[in-house]
């Protein structure tokens, strides 16, 4: 254990290090997931506490510091069309993922949490979701178990799959903000498909992400339970106000400048702590049910939506 804290410590720092300034490239997100991966499979997790609590709150520290980089009048012009789909989207894939669950014969909470976890933006919405449903920590682990292997996945194939359809920026940022489960992911593609790509994704995926709200809401009414628990994604309102900032102050360069580096770097120490989590024994649990129900509303979602947006997107 004391040799994978060593090699946990060492991997982060090199990540985190300014490597481009020594005349080598940078670590990049799916390399830091990548290597998250491999040392999830060699090596237990030597901190499991604080790889989860630091990831979550790291990534939405990376998320707000990226709000201090983007034009509040100019992310809404471009994401515009995103956000129509949304709607459509999200009760779409929550309608038919539920629908499916229950004719496979999966157990209720556990397609439900799965579909909420596609349609909005996955483990964030599972977590938000699960107690407000009163979940088990098997139904809880087997939902984030399956949605975090496809947004693994996803984060290696998305862009490659971009460049070969020729898809400009906007065009993968919207594609990758509805068709990628967690945000860190949406992030770590968009980052790597362009500037543009990125902040497209990120607005598109924080708009879609603040449908934990009424889901949650919705889901007591569904399991008629009033006593559950509503978490509210509050850092993605103090992102828009570092938009607003960004847009009508004169900020100095020398601070969105530092802004960009603390949100690349930490979204990139985000995925690696995000692919450490990612066990083997949390593979095995999955179950083959839950992964043919997560990968058909994945699959479903990411075709329908490419459609949709080279049709109407520029």
């Amino acid at each position: 254990m004391k040799i994978a804290k060593v090699i946990y410590i060492v991997l982060i720092t090199l990540i985190l290090l300014p490597l481009s300034s020594w005349g080598l490239t940078n670590v990049s997100a799916p390399i830091a997931l990548l290597a998250g991966l491999i040392f999830a499979f060699v090596f237990e997790n030597p901190c499991p506490k604080f790889n989860k609590k630091t990831s979550k709150y790291l990534l939405q520290v990376a998320v707000v510091c990226l709000g201090f980089n983007m034009n509040l009048q100019e992310s809404l012009k471009s994401g515009a069309d995103g956000m129509m789909f949304t709607v459509v989207s999200v009760v779409g894939v929550m309608a038919f993922g539920v629908m499916l669950g229950y004719w496979l014969h999966i157990n209720r909470k556990t397609a439900y949490l799965i579909s909420s976890g596609t349609a909005i933006c996955g483990g964030s919405a599972i977590a938000a979701v699960g107690p407000v449903l009163k979940a088990d920590t098997d139904e809880m682990a087997v939902s984030l178990g399956v949605i975090f292997i496809l947004n693994s996945i996803a984060l290696f194939i998305f862009p490659p799959i971009g460049h070969m359809l020729d898809m400009s920026e906007t065009q993968f940022g919207t594609w990758a903000a509805i068709a990628i489960h967690d945000t860190s992911s949406v992030v770590g593609a968009g980052e790597v498909y362009g500037e543009t790509a990125l902040q497209t994704a990120t607005l598109i995926k924080l708009t879609r992400a603040l449908w934990i709200i009424p889901l949650a809401f919705a889901t007591m009414f569904i399991f008629r339970d009033k006593t559950g628990k509503v978490s509210i994604p509050w850092f993605i309102f103090i992102f828009v106000l570092a938009m607003v900032v960004n847009t009508y102050m004169a900020l100095p360069e020398w601070f969105v400048s530092s802004m960009v580096w603390i949100a690349r770097r930490g979204m990139v120490v985000t995925l690696f702590m995000i692919g450490v989590s990612l066990s083997v024994k949390m593979v095995r649990n999955v179950g083959v049910k839950p992964l043919v129900l997560a990968v058909t509303l994945w699959v479903i979602i990411s075709t329908v939506s490419l459609f949709v947006v080279r049709s109407t997107v520029v």
